[in-house]
């Protein structure tokens, strides 16, 4: 977790006088980056998948945000703008509230609710933060009827948000079974459980590498192989289930109810390439590409590799760390309170759209995984660098969902440079992109290198993520007047 950092709030904040006659201090960006930064930390804690945990942040964002548009002139709200919101709560009229604490009692509320499935610290780390960034704000001056009648208010945003959350088919989605079709052509789980789970566990820490304690960059035992088995979730738990490398990840996720997209087939990718064995069919070259890149791949393009698989139970997940890049370059550029908001709520809702529609694709064409389809028509004993994540192929999540982020902020905020550092925490250190969209195409090519998709699933993925990217610009307006 990234420590509150209350000197600066104070430092910048003006001080409120008792009287209503007198202004309140202003929100200050600080605030919302805690919250961008604190995401990776929660995500990486409870495991959870890439398509989950962009639900989680998507909601979190606009209880968030809304709390931050009360009594904002510049702020719109989102309500009669994004798929099923219609109102929300408002406030009483000719009464003064506190935007700051309205935000952080309906994040809170969302939140509470979100996570009523979590790990024990991860609650504790959450209150923990609200409780941290309340009293700073508290002790700025604030009076005691606006803070009660603020916290009011947000409880009342987040329990709406939470009734808005209760009916976009989510619950569908955990009891439904799922049986993948049958035959050649379609993506089979050929992942082993030992090239996930460590076979020794120290007493010392939670992470160990599976049979490559060095970390040495070796095909097929790559350091990012290793997840954490220690702290177990019980079978039982449904909203925030650990990812399970054997299973099949989120099946029926591309049935959820876009926040912004008319629906979840609104930015479609081309049909992939045909099932062929035949060495000169569209497939087999496309394998062939993969096999022979991940075979003389040079130091650099491993590191690429590395940097960007985002395993979930080992990292944020791609989710995460694009929030990590936008809170770096909010602190970068000294955005004002109102476009840190905009950048985090846009950014989220545009991967969260990206997630449903590409989980759409994938389980509508159900396209086997180059390891599957190397080892059976080109090399039955080859290994992909990256291991293989539990779903099919087509189109590119990482591909997909970058290419959303960045299409956002890089029409908020410019063809940006930027370090990115998202990823210090476990072992990766920092890349310098010249822009977010440079940030993505990386993000993207690395799937090649790691083996574990076809050229075709990056690029349509790309241009199906551009086309959510400005789907949420043209749809969403977050300034009033707009």
């Amino acid at each position: 977790m990234v420590p509150m950092k209350t000197h600066r709030l104070a430092a910048a904040a003006l001080v409120v006088a008792a009287s209503c006659g007198r202004a309140l201090p202003p929100a200050e960006p600080e605030m919302v980056v805690e919250w961008m930064q604190n995401y990776y930390g929660l995500i990486r804690a409870e495991r959870i998948s890439p398509p989950v945990a962009s639900r989680v942040l998507a909601y979190a964002a606009v209880a968030l945000y809304e709390g931050l548009a009360v009594g904002n002139p510049s702020l719109r709200s989102l309500a009669g703008q994004l798929n099923g919101l219609d109102s929300l709560p408002r406030p009483e009229p000719g009464a003064v509230h506190d935007p700051v604490l309205v935000a952080l009692a309906a994040e809170q509320t969302v939140l509470d609710s979100l996570f009523a499935e979590g790990q024990p610290a991860t609650r504790a780390a959450l209150a923990g933060l609200v409780d941290s960034l309340t009293r700073a704000r508290v002790a700025l001056g604030i009076p005691e009827e606006i803070q009660a009648r603020s916290g009011r208010l947000g409880v009342n945003i987040g329990q709406a948000i939470l009734q808005w959350a209760s009916r976009d088919g989510f619950d569908d989605t955990r009891t439904r079974p799922f049986r993948p079709p049958l035959g050649p052509q379609y993506w089979v789980n050929d992942t082993r459980a030992d090239e996930y789970v460590p076979q020794n566990l120290s007493a010392a820490t939670d992470y160990v590498a599976l049979d490559n304690p060095s970390a040495s960059f070796q095909a097929g035992a790559a350091s990012d192989r290793g997840l954490v088995v220690n702290r177990p979730k019980a079978t039982s738990i449904r909203t925030l289930k650990a990812v399970n490398p054997t299973g099949a990840t989120e099946p029926w996720w591309g049935t959820i109810r876009p926040f912004v997209l008319r629906a979840s087939d609104e930015c479609p990718a081309p049909a992939p390439a045909a099932y062929s064995s035949e060495r000169n069919s569209a497939l087999y070259t496309e394998a062939e590409r993969v096999y022979h890149t991940a075979n003389s791949l040079t130091e650099e393009q491993r590191q690429i590799a590395l940097f960007w698989a985002d395993n979930p139970g080992q990292s944020g997940t791609p989710v995460g760390h694009w929030l990590g890049i936008a809170s770096q370059v909010v602190q970068q550029l000294h955005l004002p309170v109102e476009q840190a908001a905009e950048v985090f709520v846009l950014a989220t809702l545009a991967q969260a759209d990206a997630f449903i529609t590409c989980w759409r694709t994938k389980f509508d064409t159900n396209v086997l995984r180059p390891v599957t389809y190397i080892r059976r028509h080109i090399d039955p004993t080859w290994e992909p660098f990256i291991v293989t994540p539990p779903f099919p192929e087509y189109t590119s999540g990482h591909s997909v969902q970058s290419s959303a982020a960045a299409t956002v902020l890089q029409t908020l905020l410019g063809a940006v440079a930027f370090d990115d550092s998202t990823n210090l925490a476990i072992g990766h250190p920092v890349r310098r992109f010249n822009s977010f969209m440079e940030a993505a195409d990386e993000a993207a090519l690395s799937r090649l290198y790691g083996g574990i998709h076809y050229p075709m699933a990056i690029e349509n993925g790309k241009a199906q993520g551009a086309c959510i990217g400005r789907m949420v610009l043209e749809r969403i307006k977050t300034r009033r007047g707009a």
